[in-house]
Parts: C-alpha cells; structure tokens; sequence
C-alpha cells in the first residue's frame, strides 16, 4: 500500500499486512455454497442499457476512428486503441509524433469508464479531459482546436450530424462530449466469469474456479476487486520487492514514468504509485505493467507476487491463477475479445 516500507521482511508484519488487506474484500464463508455474487470481491459487469443518444455514440465512433484529429491527420484515436486486438496496440510503448517511445504503455480503452482515475498514474477524473489531453499533447495528437475544427466543419455531412445531434456545428465542447460517449460505450460484459457469479457455476472450470480461490487466498483481490477487477485505487508497486532493482541493462535509474504519481505531485509518499490496473480482458492486453516489461501473463503474476504480496507464487498455482484470469474476458457487440485475440495470433 502507498506508504509501506517496501523492504520489510518481518514475517508477522507482512502477514498482518495481507491478513488486514484480505479482510478488505472477504466476507466470512459457510460451510454451504453462497450465491455467486454474495462475499465476492469482483462484481459482473452488467449489459449496458439501452443507449440514451445513439446519434452522439454514433458520432463518437466516427472521430474516434477519425485521423484528422491530429496534427497532419496521421493517426486517429484507434490507431493506440485497436478494439479488434483488446482496446490497446499490443506494442511494450507506443511511437510518440516525434517517433521516440511513449513513457508509458498503452492502457487498453475497454471498461476505462468504469474506473476511478485515467492513466497510469491516475491524473485525469473524466473522459473528456483525458481526450482534451490527447489530442492537445505534442507527443501524442499533437494538434490544436484551431486546427481540428475547421477540418470537421468543412466536412458537410459530418457537420450536419453534429447540428442533428447536439444543434451545433463541432465545437469543443460536442467534440469531446461525443468521443467521451462512444467510449463510455466499450463495456465489455459477458466473460465467462461473470455468467458464473451470476450463478451459472458450469460457466467456468474446476481449475479456473481453483485459481480464483488462490487469487483471493494469495491477496490478489485487496487491489483487484470491484466490477473492473481493479481501476479503483492506487498502489505502490514494489511494496515488498523493488520491481526496477534487476532490469535487463542493469540499471536502477528510476525514469519519470517508473517515479509514477510523485511525477505529479512531488509527493515521497507517491513515489512508485500507479493507479492499479483493470484486470478485465487482461489475457488479451499483453504486455504487462507500465513500462511493457512483459508480455507474459504467468511472468505478470510471479512479479506481482514477489513485489506486492512478498511471496514467490509456485508455477502450479500461477498456472491456474491464469486460467481464472482467462475468464475475465469479456464480449464487445456479442463478440468475445479472445476470438480477436486468436485472430491476430495466426
């Protein structure tokens, strides 16, 4: 947690520590089985509802597939955002305008609505400033309002949709209204194990139901809980293990990125903490953590393990850590996330 000496090794404290963090999301348990969804840590994600106003999701999904809203219309909001391949690029960083490395890796767009804080390091509250953020940075979008309106208003039919939707031709203010409902719209229910804690318990495996009981037995669900399986709070990372301590080029020069949210606020208690992560989709969003260290879900569980729970997960159990993590992804217009996923992998 923010603030925990990432180097205690008493066993009692750290012991303590995951005791009071599991005690956070467990509810005491009967001998007889509860109804799927009671004492659960994670919640379904429900189907949406009908959409209030088709015409500004419609809109949305337009400008977010929609180069010129960048500088030089090079890349639309979908070239980092493949919703064909998860709702991110697959890439450890993404090429920034000036074709250097992003600081940070892609977060896939899936169920962003459904968390607390955007980014890494949680520094946008809502969609639209996030997407103000975007198009304006110059390592991203890189464009201005002064150059993305005009290109919109020249285009006719566009302009007439906008008027048709919000009375007005595009404006700032309808721009990101639009883009920010679209994306409000990229929930993902469906996955497997939302069908089991709706209470279909032939949904998932023995085994897949054997490695959420050692997901929450390990202490994972102290951070990845709710109906994003995370996405709701910040943490640490490297609580108990320095996770940049063995880098590849032996370096333990910590970047702007890897300082996460003291980056922001010059906050030591800020150091290293990062808005924890969604697991929805998680077996479709490789690769792993802010940096891209990796593209391998079981590599991903044995850090997190040694790093935020101080223990070495054995490879038995993080097999079957991961086969439940498999029944986190979810469905886009009736169409599961994995069958993209096995599309791109031939």
């Amino acid at each position: 947690m923010p603030g925990t000496d990432p180097h205690c090794r008493n066993p009692a404290i750290r012991a303590g520590l995951l005791l009071g963090l599991a005690a956070l999301v467990h509810h005491p348990v009967t001998a007889e089985r509860l109804a799927p969804t009671e004492g659960e840590p994670i919640a379904p994600i429900e189907p949406p509802a009908a959409i209030a106003d088709e015409a500004r999701v419609a809109l949305g999904e337009r400008l977010f597939h929609d180069p010129r809203l960048s500088h030089g219309d090079r890349v639309a909001c979908a070239s980092c955002h493949d919703l064909d391949q998860g709702g991110d690029d697959g890439r450890v960083r993404s090429p920034s305008a000036n074709g250097e490395s992003q600081a940070f890796n892609t977060p896939t767009v899936f169920n962003a609505a459904l968390s607390f804080r955007l980014n890494w390091r949680g520094n946008f509250r809502t969609l639209e400033e996030h997407n103000e953020a975007v198009l304006l940075d110059e390592a991203l979008m890189s464009t201005s309002w002064a150059e993305v309106l005009p290109k919109l208003r020249t285009d006719a039919e566009l302009s007439q949709d906008f008027v048709a939707a919000y009375r007005e031709a595009p404006s700032r203010e309808t721009v990101l209204d639009a883009l920010a409902a679209y994306q409000r719209s990229l929930v993902t229910p469906g996955a497997p194990f939302d069908r089991y804690l709706g209470g279909d318990d032939d949904a998932i495996t023995p085994q897949e139901k054997e490695g959420y009981r050692l997901f929450k037995d390990y202490g994972c669900a102290a951070c990845h809980q709710g109906v994003n399986a995370g996405g709701n709070l910040f943490q640490k990372f490297g609580v108990f293990e320095d996770p940049f301590a063995n880098r590849s080029a032996g370096s333990t020069t910590l970047s702007e990125a890897d300082a996460g949210r003291f980056a922001l606020t010059g906050r030591n208690r800020d150091r290293q903490v990062f808005r924890v992560p969604s697991l929805r989709n998680v077996a479709v969003t490789a690769p792993y953590f802010h940096d891209g260290r990796t593209a391998s879900l079981e590599e991903a569980v044995e850090i997190m393990g040694r790093s935020q729970l101080g223990r070495e997960i054995g490879s038995h159990d993080v097999k079957l850590i991961v086969e439940f993590l498999g029944t986190l992804t979810g469905e886009y217009r009736g169409r599961s996330l994995a069958d993209g996923a096995a599309g791109s992998a031939r």
